[in-house]
């Protein structure tokens, strides 16, 4: 749902006219996202001039503004440089600019600072969270760095192999998580403190393929904890259901939820 309508129930021209306006997005690489014969602040101002009725000269002027707001240095220069004369963190501070010109709201964004060093990371993450008050824009982050999501998100929506397995808030997935998915991504991520020569607890196997996605629970074959269940996590598909009554946090999986707290409690918790 976008502005009260179902996206799912759209035509393509309806859902077209929803893009760069009601909803946007930022891609990984903007290098690649940015097309290299055209300036930056043609292309910003060409999205917002498509939502907008306005001249081109309006739209130039709103591409400035924007790429001031985003801090671009001397904007009133850079709008006309093409995208390889900025370097990474600056071409993604333009795709920002550019998804936010027609105020939309709903952004949503594809790993935007995989490509970025530590400091241009922080420095893209704060930008986003200021636009994010400033233009009452609702924020869809889509990454698989942690500690992005510990530092930046509300909510959190875990996914395997394209379902959600798990939803909650960043306390409930990352303090009490659920699904043996999660538990497995928060053991293998190394620590500042405990033993250093403690080896990783890596999650056996690897990804399914989509193309051939394991009957059942799609993690079942990864899943350490499947022999407490019996055959159900290789025949059935589980529902996404409260932990307990009337809770916000949501799980996919067959184990039940004593079971479960006690793994994460007696053999989880103690690696983390």
């Amino acid at each position: 749902m976008v502005d009260g309508q179902d996206v799912n129930a759209m035509s393509e021209s309806q859902v077209r006219k929803l893009r760069g306006k009601s909803m946007a997005m930022i891609f990984q690489d903007a290098l690649a996202a940015l097309h290299p014969y055209y300036t930056v602040g043609n292309q910003i101002a060409e999205a917002y001039q498509v939502h907008n009725k306005v001249s081109k000269g309006e739209a130039k002027k709103r591409a400035i503004e924007m790429l001031d707001r985003v801090g671009i240095p001397e904007p009133q220069k850079r709008v006309d440089d093409y995208p390889h004369q900025f370097s990474g963190g600056m071409r993604q501070r333009a795709m920002i600019a550019m998804a936010l010109s027609c105020n939309p709201s709903l952004l949503i964004a594809d790993e935007p600072t995989t490509a970025l060093d530590v400091t241009v990371q922080a420095q893209i993450l704060e930008l986003l969270r200021d636009l994010q008050k400033e233009f009452g824009t609702a924020i869809i982050l889509i990454t698989h760095d942690l500690g992005v999501v510990a530092e930046t998100a509300d909510d959190i929506l875990l996914m395997y192999a394209g379902k959600a397995i798990e939803y909650g808030t960043v306390r409930d997935v990352l303090q009490k998580p659920q699904h043996p998915y999660g538990w497995g991504l928060l053991t293998s991520i190394p620590r500042l403190t405990g033993d250093p020569d403690k080896k990783l607890l890596a999650i056996p196997g690897t990804p399914p393929s989509l193309i051939s996605v394991p009957s059942g629970c799609a993690f079942n074959p990864r899943c350490t904890y499947v022999s407490q269940v019996g055959t159900a996590c290789s025949s059935s598909i589980p529902e996404l259901l409260p932990v307990s009554a009337g809770a916000h946090h949501l799980v996919r999986c067959h184990l039940d939820v004593k079971t479960r707290e006690d793994i994460f409690k007696n053999q989880v918790a103690p690696n983390l």
